[in-house]
């Protein structure tokens, strides 16, 4: 591959690379504002100014300038290179390019820095962007100095509602057109542009529109500085209390890769924001899946329940156990879920082939929704083709054929994963004999449940989801189990303990090891304990 120097360092780069394309690819930070990798050059906010080396033997390109000379206190001729902007210049094999090592640049990024905060006001202690604001990190970085303009500032509108989930705030705008461009070339909908001129410039919606497309959480995400805000995360948390998970979004078959951001203090999460992945999601993250981090603690089951009464979990398993005892795996069917983990519906079939000895297996999960062609898939479901995975080797059915079974008298139990039950009517699913469901949210399943097991949602637990594309990923666990729930796959093997038959499920990883393609181990009778939690 060829290189090129960069403050002596040989970059490897690849035909068409810009500098700091490049430079980025290595993990070198070349400071920036408009640049973004999955949006096209403006090379307007000047910051990544780069001094290019002339070949050996040509001259360099200067310019003349006047400078400042504290010991005569005049303006005196001076000679310097012309710099270029790394986000617009390609790269050539045997480049030359000075970045931290330049003195020209050092100062170019500090007159930068001092022009793009001549207006700036300070609302850093009330600002969201503070912690994450380029702003400060390259005013300590590259600048460092004290505001010398005493002029009043040019006051621009402050917190104008873009739409029905972001407020953009003018002065704090540096106008890099972040937002603008990604719009017009992600989001398909360029609903934002730029008015006025020089430092009267602000970003405005066009006439008898609002900023409402499926996207409008990634034009506040792409923006460097504080100038755009959503409503969602707005005055809610500072983020230097925060800390993150690597995790699989959970609002559609894409399974765009994610950081969960989260404080640890009180286990509540705030916020989720995209995580790079060129063969998922890219850059970007829709609304859709940056507002699904609110279902880790809406309509929560956190208690179990035997019928309408709350109780103990360790009673919640003896009565599931109880009403799962002398049952034929002829009459008792077992609902998976593709909105759990694998790891969730593999401990499932297992227990429906190996603990119950029954092959009525039925999938389940949320109807389908609206899609595109960006990144939303009509599968609103996070681990379909996982689920089915999971069920290898059995018969499994569509949840719209178990009413029928239902009726007929054929399935009198059912244990199910899950509360989601696509577009079956409630009472169809009511067996005569007794529904277990071992469920995260209430739903559709969980009102009409003889016994119901709070399951750990995505955030409280690891596990694997298979996107629409066959790609397995894993997503990792923020914090521990919120209330008496804990994860399916635990409570699995806790009920079937009860039911005299071992599992061997400790931990996650038996789990794991269990789904690799081996020849499944023996079960061995145990005596189910009296008491105990799910494990």
């Amino acid at each position: 591959m060829p290189t090129f120097k960069l403050d002596n360092r040989e970059i490897p780069f690849q035909p068409g690379d810009t500098i700091i394309r490049a430079a980025h690819r290595a993990g070198i930070d070349i400071p920036h504002y408009c640049w973004h990798p999955g949006l096209s050059v403006a090379a307007n906010c000047r910051m990544c100014l780069v001094e290019v080396m002339p070949p050996p033997g040509r001259p360099a390109l200067n310019l003349a300038v006047l400078a400042w000379d504290a010991e005569k206190q005049a303006y005196v001729d001076q000679k310097k290179p012309k710099l270029q902007p790394a986000c617009q210049m390609t790269v050539t094999e045997g480049l030359d390019v000075r970045s931290d090592s330049s003195e020209h640049v050092e100062r170019a990024r500090s007159a930068v820095q001092e022009l793009l905060l001549l207006n700036h006001p300070v609302d850093c202690p009330i600002c969201d962007q503070a912690g994450e604001c380029r702003l400060q990190d390259y005013w300590l970085e590259h600048q460092h100095a004290k505001k010398r303009m005493n002029d009043e500032p040019v006051h621009k509108p402050k917190a104008v509602v873009f739409g029905p989930t972001i407020v953009y705030d003018a002065e704090r705008c540096i106008v890099c057109t972040r937002c603008v461009r990604f719009c017009d070339e992600v989001a398909k909908d360029p609903v934002l542009d730029v008015r006025q001129r020089g430092n009267l410039n602000e970003i405005t919606v066009a006439p008898g529109r609002q900023l409402d497309h499926p996207y409008t959480l990634m034009t506040e995400y792409v923006c460097p500085v504080g100038a755009l805000t959503a409503t969602d995360f707005r005055f809610k948390a500072r983020v230097w209390f925060l800390r993150s998970a690597r995790t699989v979004c959970q609002g559609c078959a894409t399974g765009c890769n994610a950081f969960l951001d989260y404080d640890p203090r009180n286990d509540t999460a705030y916020r989720h924001r995209p995580r790079e992945n060129a063969a998922v999601n890219g850059y970007w993250m829709c609304d859709e899946g940056m507002l699904d981090y609110r279902r880790v603690h809406q309509y929560r089951v956190l208690k179990a329940k035997t019928g309408k009464e709350e109780t103990t979990l360790s009673a919640a398993l003896d009565r599931a156990a109880d009403t799962l005892k002398g049952v034929s795996g002829e009459n008792v069917a077992v609902v998976l879920s593709a909105q759990h983990s694998s790891e969730d519906n593999f401990a499932m079939a297992r227990f429906a082939r190996d603990v119950l000895g029954t092959t009525n297996v039925f999938l389940s999960g949320k109807p389908p929704g609206e899609g595109d062609s960006i990144l939303r898939n009509a599968d609103k479901n996070p681990n379909q083709r996982g689920m089915a995975g999971a069920a290898a080797g059995l018969p499994a059915k569509p949840i719209q054929d178990l009413p029928g079974l239902l009726e007929s008298g054929q399935v009198k139990t059912v244990v199910a994963l899950g509360a989601d039950a696509r577009d079956v009517p409630p009472p169809s699913l009511v067996p005569s004999s007794g529904l277990v469901v071992l469920a995260t949210h209430a739903g559709t399943l969980t009102e009409r449940a003889t016994v119901l097991l709070p399951a750990s949602s995505w955030a409280e637990s690891d596990g694997t989801f298979v996107n629409a594309k066959g790609l397995a990923q894993e997503s990792e666990q923020a914090f521990g189990p919120l209330g008496d729930s804990r994860p399916a796959w635990k409570l699995v093997a806790g009920l079937s303990v009860r039911l005299g038959k071992d599992l061997g499920f400790r931990k996650l990883a038996d789990v794991r090891k269990a789904m690799t393609p081996e020849p499944p181990q023996s079960l061995r009778p145990i005596a189910p304990p009296s008491v105990g939690g799910a494990s």
